[in-house]
């Protein structure tokens, strides 16, 4: 048989075998939840400090604490929204300012190139802002199991919602990480429509690329696009692009003489590389022409290709016409069937003719 429990130790009486209660025996009462009787515990610590050092502002305080609306066990006023506020815009405001320092710091390291100073920018600023949301869960005083009720199916939600921006996120890193794109590299995408983007990188964000084209038109191509479909890099291991110029002459011409004007017009432009030299190869037999290639190497692809084929192209026709070298124009054969329509429009014609030669010899009529 056990044995009576202390009143000491107990909340409430007991109740008999009968039911009543036994007044000398109590039963613990059961202890309020943190979160009966405030929502955050940081915004009530801070009420109590600020109120021993003022009595007027504790009062303005205890006014706004009394502002409050209870949402089911949980009591909100406007004196824990004040708080909320107050110290989110503090940890966002650290948490921008440790993440600049962080970047000057970083971007004073020489040992680092472009592509390691912006991976470590990211890495840097995804702690700070890691702890700095910690720190401010911590300073409100926010009880995190309060959300465990529905943490699982937020979460979930989160999950599916946020995977677009997470897988970016990630793919930018890897980007970064294995240096097959990086700012500053000219590059050609091509979507799954089969639509191709040739620009510069200007800068690799979390979600984005962001790319600049020779019209200054700037897409953003998520960074995800950029490890799915395939891409042309045109400065991965060397900047160095060669350039191929199509150039046609006539059958008539000195092809020779032709080749060294073609080489000398690609010499001319300041932009194209003396090592290694233009080349300029004999592609095909046209129908009209005689058709080259000339074959020229640039080292800054960024400033644009087309530019430089067209500057090739104007001091090829100054040569080509001081030396007497002919561009041709398409040549073409007709053929015509004979039929019975063709025979009476030649008779025809040729009836027009000597009618008209007969008038001419015999002179106008008077």
């Amino acid at each position: 048989m056990s044995a009576p429990l202390d009143p000491a130790a107990t909340g409430s009486p007991l109740a008999d075998s009968t039911g009543a209660a036994d007044p000398g025996v109590l039963v613990p009462a059961p202890s309020p939840t943190p979160m009966d009787d405030q929502a955050i515990a940081g915004a009530e610590g801070l009420k109590n400090a600020v109120a021993s050092k003022s009595g007027t502002i504790g009062d303005i305080i205890n006014s706004l604490d009394s502002l409050a609306v209870q949402v089911g066990g949980t009591r909100i006023s406007v004196w824990d929204l004040i708080v909320v506020m107050l110290v989110l815009a503090l940890v966002i405001t650290i948490a921008w300012a440790a993440s600049k320092f962080a970047a000057r710091v970083i971007g004073r390291m020489s040992r680092l190139d472009t592509t390691q100073h912006l991976l470590a920018e990211k890495m840097v600023s995804l702690v700070i802002w890691g702890i700095a949301i910690l720190v401010g869960i911590d300073v409100l005083g926010i009880d995190l199991t309060a959300f465990a009720v529905f943490s699982g199916a937020f979460g979930l939600a989160i999950g599916f919602g946020l995977q677009k921006t997470f897988g970016n996120l990630i793919a930018g890193i890897i980007l970064l990480m294995d240096k097959s794109i990086k700012p500053g590299d000219v590059i050609a995408i091509t979507d799954q429509a089969g639509n191709s983007t040739f620009g510069q990188i200007r800068r690799i964000g979390i979600r984005a690329v962001s790319l600049t084209t020779r019209d200054q038109k700037e897409y953003l191509i998520p960074n995800e696009n950029l490890m799915i479909n395939q891409v042309e890099n045109w400065s991965y291991s060397s900047k160095n692009v060669r350039i191929q110029v199509p150039v046609g002459i006539s059958y008539n011409a000195d092809i020779v003489k032709a080749e060294e004007l073609m080489l000398e017009a690609a010499r001319g432009v300041k932009r194209i590389l003396a090592a290694p030299p233009p080349t300029a190869w004999l592609e095909s037999y046209g129908d009209s022409s005689v058709n080259f290639i000339i074959h020229c190497w640039i080292t800054d692809p960024e400033e644009g290709t087309g530019n430089v084929r067209s500057a090739v192209l104007k001091n090829l026709w100054h040569l080509f016409h001081e030396h007497g070298i002919e561009i041709p124009f398409p040549q073409r054969d007709i053929n015509l069937r004979q039929n019975e329509a063709l025979r009476d429009l030649i008779e025809a014609m040729r009836e027009s003719k000597a009618s008209n030669g007969k008038k001419a010899e015999t002179g106008p009529e008077a």
